[in-house]
């Protein structure tokens, strides 16, 4: 799996209406983002109008190539291109990745200590109440 991250600049004149155009999404457009093999896709936005990106998949130039050659996200990027700064082509196209610099799991699974999980600590929570 690879974890895709990257970021963009909103117009800070349009970001309300950037806002109310994923709310919600097309629905047509989020099957084709599905479709393309793109998981736990996720947009977070600065107040000044930084836009960072995020999504895995297991094979991102497969995912680059349906979505590029998709009419349903070809349509949506033309209407959400006027929204970016800097930006020279299709926005999910034409975004940046940022490199990544670290991942929690796979440096705790390379060093092999093992993360607490949520029941470890619940297991610890109910023994210490129960001691006592």
């Amino acid at each position: 799996m690879t974890r895709v991250a990257f970021q963009l600049q909103v117009r800070p004149e349009l970001l309300d209406e950037y806002l109310a155009r994923h709310s919600p999404v097309w629905p047509e457009m989020l099957a084709e983002i599905a479709a393309a093999g793109r998981r736990n896709y996720t947009l977070f936005l600065g107040d000044r109008g930084t836009l960072i990106g995020y999504y895995e998949t297991d094979d991102d130039a497969a995912a680059q190539a349906y979505l590029a050659a998709s009419p349903v996200a070809a349509r949506w990027e033309s209407e959400m291109s006027r929204f970016f700064l800097g930006l020279d082509g299709r926005p999910d196209q034409a975004a940046t990745p940022l490199p990544e610099v670290f991942h929690l799991e796979d440096q705790l699974a390379a060093s092999g200590v093992h993360a607490a999980s949520d029941n470890d600590s619940a297991s610890d929570n109910d023994s210490e109440g129960s001691a006592s």
